[in-house]
């Protein structure tokens, strides 16, 4: 009998011609790797919960959890970060923007033909009624954006970004990211010309050469240049990557990085198809299509890991030595330092919460002694603060030679294509 008992333990169990454990010890051994993804999740979740409520905010540990696996877990989770990333104060956002944001403002139409070609950066399946006023909500808060920035123009591709913020932290929070992510991290894409955006593209190549000397001299060969990798670093890889999940986790780790990161992980991607690109004939137009779409199935956190690595091993300041990146300047990387530090001393949330009563309180208090507790007290929280701050070779070719004001010029005079078209020229 004990015999038997003991057969009946060990059904399943065996051991394969390597030597390998098969049957029930096989899923016990995938039981113990979920479990320990588990653990490792949840000692996450309580690295990033003790980051926010410590005083003040430990942004480090919050940047760290961003950038590594998995990053921020969450959309819960991205609503409480993704602020303190910028700075902001969640108690302290920007008014929803009125219909008067639309009032002969510049750039109003071509805002709106971007925004309704984007439909399908929207979650499939989300009812018709309910994407038409996220898509106006949309519209409103670049043109808020905008407005506010007078020094800012706007690019085909911005709405890429702002859609990405919208369906994660809402409309008014939106406004204050996007507002910052303007004046920062994508300054360069918002100038007149085209000038910064090229000086941004420079430096995929010397990547490259660092890394991979013969995938560097053949790409040089073929004359590809940098203008594939363009709708990737403009949108922050939102134009072009078809699942949601994918763009949030480059999100994370872009929002805690440097500005220039974006560049790093196309010099990744590159050097991860490597063997396809050696592969196609040496042709520019070959070349360009092949690398301009970007797999699917990328093995995402693998490359962010190694695009981190890039930058440690070759930061900017490294190649910026190089001739070619030394006649202009980038307001991007010249500023990050400063918003970097800026971010170090942020409360948590629970003591703003605090701080915004009271203040809220001492103004009613003093508003009641000239007009009444009514006039004091908005009915709107958001209220008690200020408005926020060949033919296709011939033609890639030119763009390549020409980046700079021709390719502006391009685009303004492209605009009936529309982004999806551009973009896919690019």
């Amino acid at each position: 009998m004990k015999r038997l008992k003991r057969k009946k333990q060990n059904a399943g169990v065996g051991v394969n011609g390597n030597g390998s454990l098969t049957g029930d010890r096989k899923l016990t051994g995938r039981g113990v790797k979920l479990k320990q993804q588990d653990c490792g999740r949840k000692q996450k979740l309580a690295e990033i919960h003790q980051a926010l409520i410590s005083d003040p905010v430990d942004i480090e540990t919050l940047r760290r959890a961003a950038a590594t696996k998995g990053g921020l877990l969450t959309d819960e989770l991205r609503r409480k970060v993704w602020p303190k990333l910028l700075n902001i104060n969640v108690y302290e956002l920007p008014y929803k923007p009125g219909r008067d944001v639309r009032e002969n403002h510049k750039d109003y139409n071509q805002v709106l033909l971007d925004v309704r070609r984007s439909m399908k950066r929207f979650p499939k399946g989300m009812p018709a009624t309910e994407r038409a006023v996220l898509q106006e909500q949309l519209i409103n808060i670049i043109l808020e954006v905008l407005k506010h920035n007078p020094q800012l123009h706007y690019y085909q591709g911005y709405h890429d970004v702002a859609v990405t913020l919208l369906l994660v932290v809402g409309e008014r929070m939106a406004i204050a990211m996007l507002d910052t992510l303007s004046n920062y991290h994508l300054r360069d894409f918002m100038d007149p010309t085209m000038d910064s955006t090229k000086h941004i593209l420079n430096y995929l190549m010397p990547i490259l050469e660092q890394v991979d000397t013969e995938l560097h001299d053949f790409m040089i060969r073929a004359e590809v240049g940098t203008i594939f990798a363009l709708s990737w670093l403009i949108t922050w890889y939102g134009h072009v990557l078809s699942e949601f999940r994918h763009t949030l986790r480059l999100y994370d780790f872009f929002l805690a990085s440097h500005p220039l990161m974006p560049i790093y992980l196309a010099a990744t991607i590159v050097l991860h198809r490597e063997k396809d690109v050696k592969q196609t004939e040496c042709d520019m137009a070959m070349v360009h299509h092949l690398l301009s779409r970007i797999p699917q199935d990328l093995p995402y956190e693998l490359l962010i890991a190694q695009s981190q690595d890039l930058f440690n091993q070759y930061p900017p300041s490294l190649l910026a030595k190089r001739a070619a990146l030394q006649s202009r300047k980038s307001l991007s990387i010249s500023t990050f330092q400063a918003f970097q530090l800026s971010t170090l001393h942020q409360r948590p949330d629970s003591v703003l919460q605090r701080l915004t009563k009271a203040q809220g309180s001492t103004t009613s208090r003093q508003a009641s002694q000239h007009s009444g507790l009514e006039a004091a007290l908005p009915r709107d929280r958001g209220q008690l603060w200020g408005k926020g701050n060949r033919m296709v070779k011939m033609a890639v070719w030119g763009l390549s030679a020409t980046l700079g004001a021709a390719v502006f010029a391009v685009a303004q005079t492209a605009m009936d294509w529309g982004p999806e078209v551009l973009l896919q020229l690019f």
